[in-house]
């Protein structure tokens, strides 16, 4: 695989059986080579952001907690301590190398809504003009599926990816346990280069039981297939290898390389695309899928059937034909109550029951991206 060793961006997403050595015991030593593997980064002229789990499992430890709880509450508590203690280890790392840490929290909801979504990328470029290492964690404390379940990244593979689609990173590098993507099925060795994730590539992952981790290679696949859409090339390796970083991007480390797509979203679809939960579905008829994927037009409500779900006006929402599978996303422009009253009818129809808007269309073609 051919890499550029001094790219302008990368994100390092570190899962928490790299960063401990058990339940709340940190490794120490891992954690300080990986920090010089990414002073060394920083000091060729790449730009470094880590996006880091661990806090949950710091926090298990110093509670003397054997098994993560299954009370959101008390996983929430673990959370509150681990991070404090998971921003100390990370800056007594970098800090031999003339480093400053940024702590930054997420939940889904600050990349959901547009402005937060530009906002949380401007405060990362400007922690990265500052010359800081801007150290990414989802915000545990608050993403409750009892306070809303679109709130919860799920996994920070999958946040990793979101934020290396937010920033433009050259490549992200996913460091976990795992040596990469290994087809058990098959040869038993690890898969050097995936090309498209096909469902045979789905079928070689696996989940974990790690009292700590989250997702497996299930999540790093499903991140690799996000970060990619957005044109960023993928590792997934192990963060026990020495000099991993260094040797990744020079096509020489062991793991598994994920081939980013030659034509990447512009980044207001890729937004709309993957950076959402939508909070319903609207239906379409055969007619309106091939204009639909093959015009690049708007929806308009002559080709709108129905709805599934409830959905405000400028609800992200999915599309789906007669077959219903859904093959775009967009921003809708009326609410789901509004839509029995406008499905089959032309443009004179709507103007009528509708006389005050101005654009009529369901979806305009500039908030509608195929997936």
């Amino acid at each position: 695989m051919k890499t550029s060793t001094h790219p302008r961006r990368v994100v390092v997403k570190l899962g928490t059986g790299v960063l401990t050595s058990g339940v709340g015991e940190l490794n120490t030593a891992r954690i300080a080579a990986v920090c010089a593997d990414i002073a060394a980064l920083r000091a060729r002229g790449t730009e470094v952001i880590v996006v880091s789990s661990g806090a949950v499992g710091l926090g298990m430890g110093r509670l003397g907690l054997a098994k993560k709880p299954k009370e959101i509450a008390r996983k929430q508590a673990c959370a509150a301590i681990g991070q404090s203690l998971l921003m100390q280890t990370w800056q007594a790392g970098f800090a031999p190398h003339g480093l400053t840490v940024a702590q930054v929290l997420l939940t889904h909801d600050d990349l959901r809504h547009r402005s937060r979504y530009l906002g949380v990328r401007e405060t990362l470029r400007q922690l990265i003009r500052y010359g800081t290492i801007p150290v990414i964690n989802e915000n545990d404390t608050v993403s409750a599926a009892e306070i809303h379940a679109m709130l919860k990244f799920g996994d920070n593979d999958t946040l990793s990816a979101m934020v290396a689609s937010l920033t433009a990173a050259e490549y992200l590098i996913i460091l976990s346990t795992a040596p990469g993507l290994v087809d058990f099925r098959g040869s038993g060795r690890i898969v050097p280069v995936v090309e498209r994730i096909t469902p045979e590539i789905e079928a070689m992952a696996g989940g974990t039981t790690s009292e700590t981790a989250t997702g497996g290679m299930i999540s790093k696949i499903a991140a690799a297939r996000l970060a990619t859409k957005s044109g960023c090339g993928v590792f997934v390796a192990s963060g026990a290898e020495p000099e991993i970083l260094a040797r990744l991007l020079a096509g020489r480390g062991p793991g598994t390389f994920f081939v980013p797509s030659g034509l990447p979203l512009e980044s207001k679809k890729h937004w709309l695309a993957y950076f959402q939960r939508p909070a319903g579905t609207l239906l379409v008829d055969e007619r309106a899928v091939p204009v639909l994927r093959e015009q690049g037009r708007s929806l308009l409500a002559v080709g709108v059937t129905g709805t599934r779900g409830e959905f405000a006006a400028g609800d992200i929402v999915n599309l789906a034909g007669p077959d219903g599978i859904v093959f775009a996303r967009g921003k809708a422009a009326y609410g789901s109550e509004e839509i029995p009253a406008l499905a089959g009818k032309n443009g004179g129809e709507l103007s009528a029951l509708f006389p005050s808007r101005k654009r009529l269309e369901v979806i305009h073609r500039n908030d509608l991206v195929l997936l």
